[in-house]
């Protein structure tokens, strides 16, 4: 292949690889745009205008360019308008997403260049300082408009066109700040490479502005013809030159737009947009590549049409059997979150359910899909005291952490409590290395929050990646919560039915054993009164069948304590306050120096509405949460002052109660004088009826 061919192949190649890359970024521009603007439109037409030039710049090139036709000359034409609107367009987009538009210099700045490029367009249009098409060949010889030997052009659109750049590098420096959530953080991410794409385009300009000059000079003074060997190779070296630096500012223009999503306005970027980018230009390359070879063939154009369908059938298979293995990967990173547990196995097994094993595709979410450095998992609200924080270091050990003392601030929970929050940015000292909070959402509200760390390779994280990561937490969060529930219950009810079976035995062996004979001997001995006993007078005989009757009474007495009592009636009848009031009458009056109640007839009211079974679950939570303190709240002091607190508040639908002592408080208790189970059982019960339970110091 001599090289004119080979300078020809390599111009097709480029521009048919410029056309599909800029048509692609484009089209992904203004169909994902989240929420277009003026700025939006303008870079997705400009791309897309882009993709048209080098269009008409492929249909040019790959025609024999001795041939001069009428339809060769209107593209001649069109072919230099890209070069003086693109600077403009440009600074127009890079000012705008800069913010640097609202700057007074900006706006002045964008006055001249204004200016400039229409007085460019003006002589391209209208006064025609380009030579027309035909030219090069000699054949025409019209004047060009010039100043001192120099013609206008070469003093107005290099100077435009540098100028462009320089001022759209100048506004990605000083970037103002974003309103766009993570979007101050994306300016930095993407400027690098917005920067870069700005320098290629000036080389560019500068390189277009030498040659035009050089082009206009020598048809000036008759010096460039096209049927000059010389010549025509070294105008197919500037064109694949001109066109490969573009090529280049494309790449790095496309891969700030799909890495941080700077123009379509999505909060965070998505990873399959940089993978379908990645999947284009290698279409791109290749078919560009192909395909300007078969325009070589000295075949019947029918067979390049079939070339050029099977070539495109071939990349739509490959980008295909990619995805398919990208999908096959994602499933594997996502099978710890769909692997059984066992659970229905655990709960019909002959020993306590054990606790479910969140550490594995917790560990599995952070590392496989998240690429995350550390994380931590924070339930909120009613499912808080079901389920156990969780955290996530490379190198802290979870083990090693006081996961008690994690918890979300009420600043937080307000903010991520906002509709349509997709993730927070917090304090890493205080929540061991994370950076971002996504809030975690459930049927019953906000559930708990996903608390992420930068990511390894220090990127961002993609849109799929959050909603992956939040499904997950919200299922580790839900499912730890119901498994540990049933445990609970199962616990319970177990429990319940070994203490059910020993008050039967006991029952039944103290009415056969000691009951029923002395019940017995009472009737023998009343039967036997009305007649003379020898030795003893019938009173002494009454006396001692009483005795006997008394004693059986106790007994009873006794089992019916044991016997589980309800005071469900109470409360269904009298309200939920005024059952704690008698109960704290009748049981505790003795044991607080002082009991302040803090209820407003309003909330009263409110809490007499609630179901009875709900009404009766919290009576006997707070009756638990009362007879604690009166029991330990002393310690070992019988002389230290204790008062009781009962206060409760409604909001937004929503009742809660809280008990509360000034007693020596947890940890100062011996761990003898209680297991706490009360309370997890009154949690449980609480869950059950959609309440929460909460302990603090």
């Amino acid at each position: 292949m001599n090289p004119i061919g080979f300078l020809n192949w390599a111009i097709v190649t480029v521009s048919i690889f410029n056309t599909i890359a800029l048509l692609w970024l484009g089209l992904t521009v203004m169909l994902n745009a989240e929420r277009p603007r003026w700025g939006t439109y303008a870079v997705g037409g400009g791309l897309l205008l882009g993709g048209l030039f080098f269009t008409a710049h492929t249909v040019t090139v790959a025609r024999d360019v001795t041939a001069i036709t009428r339809e060769l000359e209107v593209w001649w034409r069109l072919i230099w308008l890209p070069f003086v609107g693109g600077p403009y367009l440009w600074y127009l987009v890079m000012v705008w997403y800069s913010g640097a538009l609202q700057a007074r210099r900006h706006q002045i700045w964008l006055g001249a260049v204004t200016t400039l490029g229409i007085a460019a367009l003006a002589l391209t249009l209208f006064i025609s300082p380009l030579p027309p098409y035909e030219q090069f060949r000699g054949e025409l010889s019209p004047p060009i408009l010039s100043v001192a030997g120099i013609p206008v052009v070469l003093l107005v659109y290099p100077v435009y066109s540098t100028l462009c750049i320089i001022l759209s590098i100048v506004a990605l420096r000083r970037p103002r700040s974003s309103d766009r959530f993570m979007g101050d953080l994306a300016r930095r991410r993407a400027r690098p490479w917005l920067m870069a794409s700005s320098a290629m385009l000036l080389l560019v300009s500068l390189t277009v502005g030498a040659v035009a000059a050089w082009i206009l000079v020598g048809v000036s003074r008759d010096t460039i013809m096209i049927g000059d060997y010389q010549i025509l190779v070294a105008l197919h070296v500037f064109d694949l030159l001109v066109e490969s630096m573009i090529a280049v500012a494309i790449v790095l223009m496309g891969k700030a737009m799909v890495s941080y999503e700077i123009f379509t306005g999505k909060t965070l970027p998505r990873s399959g947009l940089r993978r379908y980018w990645r999947n284009s230009l290698m279409l791109a390359a290749g078919y560009g590549a192909l395909v300007s070879w078969s325009l070589d063939l000295p075949v019947d154009p029918i067979y390049r049409l079939v070339l050029a369908t099977v070539l495109m059938t071939l990349f739509y298979a490959l980008l295909s059997w990619r995805s398919y293995a990208e999908r096959e990967r994602s499933m594997q990173r996502l099978r710890p979150f769909v692997t059984s547990q066992h659970l229905y196995e655990q709960m019909l097994g002959p020993l306590t359910p054990t606790h479910v094993d969140a550490t594995a595709p917790f560990r599995a979410l952070c590392e496989d899909v998240l690429d995350a450095r550390s994380a931590v998992l924070l339930p909120i609200g009613s499912l808080a005291p079901l389920v156990e924080p969780l955290i996530y270091t490379e190198q802290l050990a979870t083990s090693a952490v006081d996961l008690q003392s994690l918890s979300v601030e009420p600043s937080l929970i307000a903010r991520l409590s906002e509709p349509g929050v997709l993730c927070l940015p917090v304090d890493p000292e205080r929540y061991h290395g994370a950076i971002w909070a996504v809030p975690l959402w459930s049927d019953r509200g906000l559930i708990g929050a996903l608390l992420l760390g930068p990511k390894r390779a220090d990127a961002l994280y993609t849109q799929e990646e959050i909603e992956v990561a939040r499904a997950a937490a919200e299922r580790l969060i839900d499912t730890r919560a119901s498994a540990e529930l049933a445990r609970r219950l199962m616990d319970l009810q177990r429990r319940r039915l070994a203490e059910s079976q020993v008050l039967d035995r006991r029952t039944r062996r103290v009415l056969h054993d000691d009951v029923l004979p002395q019940i017995h001997t009472a009737m023998i001995m009343l039967q036997a009164l009305p007649a003379p006993l020898v030795g003893q007078e019938p009173a002494t005989v009454h006396a001692e069948a009483v005795a006997t009757l008394a004693d059986a009474h106790r007994q009873i007495a006794d089992l019916l304590h044991d016997l589980p009592t309800t005071n469900g009636a109470d409360v269904a009848r009298v309200g939920l306050v005024a059952a704690l009031r008698a109960m704290v009458i009748l049981e505790q009056a003795e044991a607080f120096d002082e009991v302040d109640w803090q209820i407003e007839p309003a909330v009263e009211h409110a809490a007499q509405q609630l179901p009875p079974f709900a009404a009766e679950v919290l009576f006997y939570a707070a009756r638990e949460a009362i007879r604690n303190a009166a029991r330990h709240g002393r310690g070992g002091d019988p002389q230290r002052q204790l008062q009781l607190t009962i206060a409760a508040r409604t909001q937004k639908g929503s009742l809660t109660l809280a008990i509360d002592d000034n007693g020596v408080g947890f940890g100062a208790v011996a761990s003898s004088a209680g297991s706490g189970r009360g309370l997890m059982l009154h949690s449980t019960m609480l869950a059950v009826v959609g309440g929460s339970l909460v302990a603090e110091r």
